[in-house]
């Protein structure tokens, strides 16, 4: 009984998302439901002392890498580097490599920090443009973009600034650079096999063309003058680099801890610094990002900048909100009876990679959300992930890149938010494209288990 209330505990999560309704309101109501259902008089003690305390942790530590990446994400767009980015790559790769182009320009503004839901407003005009030139079925835009916006650069590639990245730095003490060989492997596996699947479909439509009567179609491509590409592209730059050099340099300037001694304290607060590293790191990195943006076109984005940082702090709020409230939820499951069950079960799988890879990957698909599966998986089993990894000499490095790529995998089911965000903006519908994000969704899922194939047969890591 008690695994079932777990189960219907995280059926109902998923099913009020995949309607439309928010989990900020949902993910408490859900969570507090099992714990009635399992002792009545708990529910006051469970909801102030976990679910609200393991839901304000989460804003502690990541509002900021959500809010800062937002501002840059704006600030891009408004500068018309985006544009500029997104044109220049097209006239490298070529009209006729349509797919590919659109999947290095995602490619590089996330992992240049630019939010995927900026991404697909600023890369669907072109997308929709260069798969009209060429015929190209409309219906092939949104796993096109999911191959690009959600896949490397969002858990894989080393370096990477995304949330997906950073979350397990605070759990198995690394920063954002872990394991970069298998990040490297993974990433090489899903382009290859991800371009392969889209053209295979592209060539599979036959005459089909782009299509007619589509919605929100968005007005042609305008010729504009557009800033030089090299300077567009140096706040992206800047931001990876950074983010390198602050991993190494805030540890050697601050040491293990800080002790803070302002005003007229008695004694000082210590501040742990090295489970800060990487969040710092991204942090600083985004701001001299940001900075580098408004050097290089201060003036367009100046005439927008107020409008454009409410929209921006709107989203950030939004969607780390929406996380933390996960992240509560699972910290409350995991205080049930059921949710032992559920431990014991997934502890039967005797590799610690794959029991890792598996878990994170399942809570991130019932969820719909990379950055909310990861969090609870990493809540309440990273103990028992980092015991069994040492177990086996498995350095933690390891289990961080799996950990993020497994969250990526599943976490594109129907009801996540940016699949359904995506669809809507390109005017599609599930049953038009989801296929295609779902064939995204497999290869990626797949990859983790080649990293893990690759790890196991050469050591490298």
């Amino acid at each position: 009984m008690s695994f079932l209330i777990c189960v219907a505990a995280l059926a109902l999560l998923m099913f009020v998302a995949y309607r439309g309704f928010s989990v900020i309101l949902f993910a408490p109501i859900a969570a507090l439901l099992a714990v009635f259902l399992t002792d009545p008089a708990a529910v006051p003690g469970v909801f102030s002392g976990v679910f609200m305390e393991k839901m304000v942790g989460f804003v502690k530590l990541y509002f900021p890498v959500f809010l800062l990446g937002a501002v840059f994400g704006k600030v891009i767009e408004l500068s018309g580097f985006s544009k500029s980015i997104v044109a220049a790559v097209i006239g490298f790769v070529g009209r006729e490599r349509a797919i590919l182009s659109i999947v290095l320009v995602c490619v590089i503004l996330t992992y240049g920090g630019v939010s995927l839901f900026v991404v697909v407003f600023a890369v669907y005009p072109f997308a929709a443009e260069l798969f009209r030139q060429g015929d190209i079925p409309k219906r092939l835009i949104p796993g096109t973009i999911a191959l690009g916006a959600f896949s490397i650069s969002m858990d894989a590639l080393p370096g990477t600034p995304q949330i997906q990245n950073i979350i397990p730095t605070t759990f198995f003490g690394t920063d954002t650079w872990a394991a970069p060989i298998l990040g490297l492997v993974g990433s090489a596996f899903i382009i290859a096999a991800g371009v392969t699947y889209l053209e295979w479909r592209r060539r599979s439509a036959g005459d089909e063309g782009y299509g007619e009567n589509h919605s929100n179609e968005p007005e042609a491509f305008k010729d504009e003058a557009l800033p030089n590409p090299w300077i567009a592209l140096l706040p992206l730059v800047l931001v990876g680099v950074m983010n390198k050099v602050l991993t190494w340099a805030i540890p050697a300037y601050y040491g293990p801890t800080y002790n803070l001694t302002l005003g007229h304290a008695d004694k000082p607060l210590p501040v742990p610094v090295t489970p800060l590293v990487a969040i710092w790191a991204v942090e600083g990195a985004l701001i001299i990002g940001i900075l580098s943006v408004l050097a290089f076109a201060f003036r367009p984005v100046s005439e927008k900048f107020a409008e454009g940082t409410k929209a921006a702090v709107g989203g950030s709020l939004l969607a780390s909100m929406n996380t933390a409230a996960e992240y509560g939820f699972g910290g409350v499951i995991a205080t049930l009876p059921g949710f032992q069950v559920i431990a014991d079960a997934l502890k039967q799988i005797p590799n610690p990679l794959v029991n890792e890879a598996v878990t994170v990957s399942t809570l991130a698909g019932i969820t719909g959300s990379a950055s909310g599966g990861l969090s609870i998986a990493l809540a309440t089993m990273a103990e028992q992930f980092k015991t069994a990894a040492s177990a086996s000499g498995i350095p933690m490095e390891v289990l961080h890149r799996i950990a993020s790529m497994a969250s990526g995998g599943m976490d594109t089911l129907p009801h996540n938010g940016a699949v359904i965000t995506l669809l809507a903006v390109t005017g599609l519908t599930h049953r038009q494209s989801y296929g295609d994000i779902f064939a995204v969704t497999v290869i990626k899922t797949t990859a983790v288990f080649v990293a893990i194939g690759f790890y196991y047969a050469t050591g490298f890591y």
